[in-house]
Protein backbone atom coordinates (compact mmCIF):
# COMPACT_ATOMS: atom_id res chain seq x y z
CA UNK A 1 0.00 0.00 0.00
CA UNK A 2 1.93 3.21 -1.06
CA UNK A 3 1.75 6.68 1.00
CA UNK A 4 -0.58 8.36 -0.87
CA UNK A 5 -3.21 5.51 -0.76
CA UNK A 6 -3.76 5.44 3.31
CA UNK A 7 -6.94 5.68 4.54
CA UNK A 8 -5.59 8.55 6.66
CA UNK A 9 -6.66 10.80 2.77
CA UNK A 10 -9.08 11.70 1.08
CA UNK A 11 -7.68 9.37 -2.05
CA UNK A 12 -7.03 6.71 -0.05
CA UNK A 13 -10.26 6.68 1.71
CA UNK A 14 -12.29 6.33 -1.90
CA UNK A 15 -9.44 3.92 -3.35
CA UNK A 16 -10.64 1.62 -0.17
CA UNK A 17 -13.96 2.45 -1.17
CA UNK A 18 -14.33 1.26 -3.99
CA UNK A 19 -12.06 -1.48 -3.42
CA UNK A 20 -14.32 -3.05 -1.11
CA UNK A 21 -17.16 -2.34 -2.72
CA UNK A 22 -15.93 -4.46 -5.79
CA UNK A 23 -15.10 -7.16 -3.17
CA UNK A 24 -18.86 -6.82 -2.06
CA UNK A 25 -20.04 -7.29 -5.49
CA UNK A 26 -18.36 -9.79 -6.38
CA UNK A 27 -19.39 -11.80 -3.37
CA UNK A 28 -23.04 -11.06 -4.14
CA UNK A 29 -22.46 -12.23 -7.43
CA UNK A 30 -20.98 -15.59 -6.87
CA UNK A 31 -23.45 -16.67 -4.47
CA UNK A 32 -25.84 -15.91 -7.18
CA UNK A 33 -23.88 -17.61 -9.76
CA UNK A 34 -24.01 -20.67 -7.20
CA UNK A 35 -27.60 -20.99 -6.61
CA UNK A 36 -29.57 -22.16 -9.89
CA UNK A 37 -33.51 -21.97 -8.57
CA UNK A 38 -32.10 -18.11 -8.10
CA UNK A 39 -30.91 -17.94 -11.35
CA UNK A 40 -34.18 -19.66 -12.78
CA UNK A 41 -36.97 -17.51 -10.26
CA UNK A 42 -35.25 -14.30 -11.64
CA UNK A 43 -34.49 -14.94 -15.21
CA UNK A 44 -36.96 -17.25 -15.35
CA UNK A 45 -39.81 -15.29 -14.50
CA UNK A 46 -40.06 -12.74 -16.46
CA UNK A 47 -39.99 -14.83 -20.10
CA UNK A 48 -43.52 -16.84 -17.81
CA UNK A 49 -44.62 -13.24 -17.42
CA UNK A 50 -44.54 -12.23 -21.02
CA UNK A 51 -46.02 -15.29 -22.24
CA UNK A 52 -48.87 -15.29 -19.60
CA UNK A 53 -49.73 -11.95 -19.42
CA UNK A 54 -49.15 -11.81 -23.10
CA UNK A 55 -50.72 -14.66 -24.66
CA UNK A 56 -53.64 -15.66 -22.05
CA UNK A 57 -54.56 -12.26 -21.50
CA UNK A 58 -53.70 -10.33 -24.33
CA UNK A 59 -56.83 -11.36 -26.01
CA UNK A 60 -58.77 -9.35 -23.49
CA UNK A 61 -56.95 -6.36 -22.79
CA UNK A 62 -57.36 -3.02 -25.07
CA UNK A 63 -54.98 -0.31 -26.02
CA UNK A 64 -56.30 3.47 -26.16
CA UNK A 65 -56.76 3.95 -29.70
CA UNK A 66 -58.07 0.19 -30.71
CA UNK A 67 -55.79 -2.74 -32.15
CA UNK A 68 -54.90 -5.83 -32.61
CA UNK A 69 -53.75 -8.47 -30.63
CA UNK A 70 -50.11 -7.49 -32.29
CA UNK A 71 -50.46 -3.78 -30.98
CA UNK A 72 -51.06 -5.13 -27.48
CA UNK A 73 -47.35 -6.82 -27.34
CA UNK A 74 -45.89 -3.63 -28.79
CA UNK A 75 -48.01 -1.48 -25.73
CA UNK A 76 -47.40 -4.87 -23.16
CA UNK A 77 -43.39 -5.43 -23.50
CA UNK A 78 -42.49 -1.92 -22.17
CA UNK A 79 -44.94 -2.43 -19.45
CA UNK A 80 -43.28 -5.73 -18.79
CA UNK A 81 -40.14 -4.01 -18.52
CA UNK A 82 -40.46 -1.62 -16.11
CA UNK A 83 -43.12 -4.46 -13.79
CA UNK A 84 -39.41 -6.79 -13.75
CA UNK A 85 -37.48 -3.35 -12.99
CA UNK A 86 -39.91 -2.52 -10.19
CA UNK A 87 -40.25 -6.22 -8.83
CA UNK A 88 -36.39 -6.21 -8.19
CA UNK A 89 -36.63 -4.53 -5.27
CA UNK A 90 -38.29 -7.89 -3.44
CA UNK A 91 -35.31 -9.53 -4.29
CA UNK A 92 -32.72 -6.68 -2.94
CA UNK A 93 -35.11 -6.78 0.38
CA UNK A 94 -34.97 -10.72 0.61
CA UNK A 95 -30.84 -11.05 -0.04
CA UNK A 96 -30.25 -8.22 2.77
CA UNK A 97 -32.84 -9.47 5.36
CA UNK A 98 -31.28 -13.00 4.52
CA UNK A 99 -27.77 -11.95 5.49
CA UNK A 100 -28.82 -9.79 8.09
CA UNK A 101 -30.81 -12.49 9.76
CA UNK A 102 -27.41 -14.89 8.91
CA UNK A 103 -25.17 -12.26 10.53
CA UNK A 104 -23.11 -11.46 7.89
CA UNK A 105 -23.40 -7.64 7.80
CA UNK A 106 -22.42 -7.77 11.59
CA UNK A 107 -19.40 -9.94 10.55
CA UNK A 108 -18.56 -7.15 7.64
CA UNK A 109 -19.17 -4.48 10.29
CA UNK A 110 -16.81 -5.46 12.52
CA UNK A 111 -14.13 -5.74 9.53
CA UNK A 112 -11.63 -2.48 8.33
CA UNK A 113 -13.72 -2.37 5.58
CA UNK A 114 -15.71 0.89 4.06
CA UNK A 115 -19.13 1.26 5.53
CA UNK A 116 -20.66 2.41 2.00
CA UNK A 117 -19.11 -0.82 0.67
CA UNK A 118 -22.22 -2.71 1.94
CA UNK A 119 -24.68 -0.89 0.33
CA UNK A 120 -22.83 0.19 -2.41
CA UNK A 121 -21.85 -3.43 -3.81
CA UNK A 122 -25.06 -4.71 -3.24
CA UNK A 123 -26.50 -1.79 -5.62
CA UNK A 124 -23.93 -2.69 -8.23
CA UNK A 125 -24.43 -6.45 -8.07
CA UNK A 126 -28.41 -5.97 -8.62
CA UNK A 127 -27.71 -3.38 -11.56
CA UNK A 128 -25.63 -6.42 -12.87
CA UNK A 129 -28.57 -8.93 -12.68
CA UNK A 130 -30.98 -6.21 -13.78
CA UNK A 131 -29.16 -5.89 -17.08
CA UNK A 132 -29.30 -9.51 -17.44
CA UNK A 133 -32.78 -10.03 -16.76
CA UNK A 134 -33.61 -6.85 -19.44
CA UNK A 135 -31.26 -8.48 -21.84
CA UNK A 136 -33.53 -11.51 -21.22
CA UNK A 137 -36.79 -10.18 -21.49
CA UNK A 138 -35.82 -7.97 -24.74
CA UNK A 139 -34.70 -11.19 -26.21
CA UNK A 140 -38.07 -13.04 -25.19
CA UNK A 141 -40.03 -10.29 -26.54
CA UNK A 142 -38.16 -9.67 -29.95
CA UNK A 143 -38.94 -13.72 -30.59
CA UNK A 144 -42.99 -13.18 -29.73
CA UNK A 145 -42.54 -10.12 -32.41
CA UNK A 146 -42.10 -7.02 -30.29
CA UNK A 147 -40.30 -3.75 -31.96
CA UNK A 148 -38.38 -0.81 -31.17
CA UNK A 149 -39.49 1.18 -33.91
CA UNK A 150 -37.46 4.15 -32.75
CA UNK A 151 -33.20 4.84 -33.83
CA UNK A 152 -30.69 2.91 -31.24
CA UNK A 153 -30.10 6.64 -29.03
CA UNK A 154 -34.09 6.47 -27.74
CA UNK A 155 -33.99 2.44 -27.51
CA UNK A 156 -30.99 2.83 -25.78
CA UNK A 157 -32.29 6.08 -23.39
CA UNK A 158 -35.61 3.97 -22.51
CA UNK A 159 -33.35 1.16 -21.27
CA UNK A 160 -31.24 3.62 -19.36
CA UNK A 161 -34.64 4.85 -18.11
CA UNK A 162 -35.36 1.58 -16.86
CA UNK A 163 -32.15 1.11 -14.99
CA UNK A 164 -32.16 4.45 -13.43
CA UNK A 165 -35.71 3.07 -11.91
CA UNK A 166 -34.12 -0.01 -10.71
CA UNK A 167 -30.89 1.78 -9.19
CA UNK A 168 -33.58 3.89 -6.68
CA UNK A 169 -35.57 0.75 -5.71
CA UNK A 170 -32.83 -0.99 -5.10
CA UNK A 171 -32.52 1.82 -1.97
CA UNK A 172 -36.08 0.80 -0.88
CA UNK A 173 -35.30 -3.00 -0.79
CA UNK A 174 -32.29 -2.02 1.45
CA UNK A 175 -34.03 -0.27 3.55
CA UNK A 176 -37.21 -2.50 3.79
CA UNK A 177 -34.51 -5.49 4.36
CA UNK A 178 -32.95 -3.99 7.08
CA UNK A 179 -36.41 -2.76 8.67
CA UNK A 180 -38.11 -6.65 8.97
CA UNK A 181 -37.13 -8.98 11.00
CA UNK A 182 -36.66 -12.29 9.40
CA UNK A 183 -36.37 -13.54 5.47
CA UNK A 184 -40.08 -14.83 6.44
CA UNK A 185 -41.77 -11.52 7.04
CA UNK A 186 -40.20 -10.20 4.02
CA UNK A 187 -42.61 -12.48 2.28
CA UNK A 188 -45.06 -9.60 3.31
CA UNK A 189 -43.59 -7.68 0.97
CA UNK A 190 -45.51 -8.54 -2.22
CA UNK A 191 -47.62 -6.70 -0.25
CA UNK A 192 -46.73 -3.58 -1.36
CA UNK A 193 -44.88 -5.08 -5.03
CA UNK A 194 -47.77 -6.08 -6.52
CA UNK A 195 -50.46 -2.42 -5.89
CA UNK A 196 -47.13 -0.70 -7.29
CA UNK A 197 -46.98 -2.35 -10.47
CA UNK A 198 -50.74 -3.41 -11.12
CA UNK A 199 -52.15 -0.21 -10.02
CA UNK A 200 -50.21 1.44 -13.07
CA UNK A 201 -50.04 1.51 -16.42
CA UNK A 202 -48.07 -1.48 -17.48
CA UNK A 203 -51.29 -3.86 -18.88
CA UNK A 204 -53.75 -1.21 -19.03
CA UNK A 205 -53.98 2.53 -19.58
CA UNK A 206 -54.97 4.45 -16.43
CA UNK A 207 -58.03 6.24 -18.70
CA UNK A 208 -59.54 2.78 -18.36
CA UNK A 209 -60.05 2.73 -14.72
CA UNK A 210 -62.15 3.61 -12.69
CA UNK A 211 -62.21 7.75 -12.12
CA UNK A 212 -60.87 7.57 -8.64
CA UNK A 213 -58.08 5.46 -9.60
CA UNK A 214 -57.21 6.48 -12.32
CA UNK A 215 -54.80 9.66 -10.73
CA UNK A 216 -53.38 6.96 -8.68
CA UNK A 217 -52.43 4.86 -11.79
CA UNK A 218 -51.44 7.84 -13.63
CA UNK A 219 -49.11 9.33 -10.81
CA UNK A 220 -47.04 6.19 -10.06
CA UNK A 221 -43.40 6.00 -11.01
CA UNK A 222 -43.88 2.71 -12.52
CA UNK A 223 -46.44 4.62 -15.06
CA UNK A 224 -44.05 7.48 -15.79
CA UNK A 225 -41.13 5.17 -16.76
CA UNK A 226 -43.23 2.66 -18.56
CA UNK A 227 -44.94 5.44 -20.51
CA UNK A 228 -41.75 6.93 -21.18
CA UNK A 229 -40.20 3.88 -22.48
CA UNK A 230 -43.32 3.19 -25.13
CA UNK A 231 -42.93 6.96 -25.74
CA UNK A 232 -38.81 6.48 -26.69
CA UNK A 233 -39.31 3.17 -28.20
CA UNK A 234 -42.01 4.09 -30.64
CA UNK A 235 -44.76 2.21 -29.08
CA UNK A 236 -48.11 2.57 -28.38
CA UNK A 237 -48.77 4.73 -25.59
CA UNK A 238 -51.19 4.78 -22.75
CA UNK A 239 -52.22 8.37 -23.67
CA UNK A 240 -53.70 10.20 -20.97
CA UNK A 241 -54.27 14.24 -20.76
CA UNK A 242 -53.23 14.85 -17.42
CA UNK A 243 -49.76 16.83 -16.63
CA UNK A 244 -47.89 14.17 -15.52
CA UNK A 245 -48.97 11.69 -18.17
CA UNK A 246 -47.51 14.23 -20.88
CA UNK A 247 -44.28 14.93 -19.31
CA UNK A 248 -43.84 11.12 -19.05
CA UNK A 249 -40.08 11.40 -19.63
CA UNK A 250 -39.41 14.08 -17.54
CA UNK A 251 -41.40 11.91 -14.89
CA UNK A 252 -39.60 8.87 -15.31
CA UNK A 253 -36.16 10.98 -14.50
CA UNK A 254 -37.54 12.70 -11.41
CA UNK A 255 -39.28 10.01 -10.01
CA UNK A 256 -35.90 7.84 -9.50
CA UNK A 257 -34.18 11.18 -8.11
CA UNK A 258 -36.89 11.69 -5.51
CA UNK A 259 -36.90 7.97 -4.37
CA UNK A 260 -32.97 7.78 -4.17
CA UNK A 261 -33.19 11.26 -1.79
CA UNK A 262 -35.60 9.74 0.41
CA UNK A 263 -34.68 5.84 0.68
CA UNK A 264 -30.95 6.34 0.35
CA UNK A 265 -30.99 8.24 3.51
CA UNK A 266 -33.18 6.27 5.52
CA UNK A 267 -31.03 2.99 4.52
CA UNK A 268 -28.23 4.46 5.90
CA UNK A 269 -29.70 5.71 8.82
CA UNK A 270 -30.76 2.25 9.55
CA UNK A 271 -27.66 0.47 8.53
CA UNK A 272 -25.62 2.62 11.37
CA UNK A 273 -28.32 1.70 13.64
CA UNK A 274 -27.63 -1.88 13.40
CA UNK A 275 -24.51 -1.49 15.76
CA UNK A 276 -26.81 0.36 18.78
Amino acid sequence: MSVALTADTSRGRLYWALADCWNVTRRYLTHFVRQPVTIAWQLGFPIISVLLYGFVFGEAMKVPGGGDDGDYKQFLMPGMFVMTMAFGFMNTAMAVVTDASKGVIDRFRSMPMAPSAVASGRGVADLVVACAELTILALTALAIGWRSSAGVLDTLLAFGLLLFLRFSLIWVGVFLGLLVPTPEAAGGLYAVAFPLTMISSVFVAPSLMPDWLAPIAAWNPVSSTGTAARELFGNPGAGGSTWVEQHAVLMAVVWPIVISLVFLPLAVRKFKQLSR
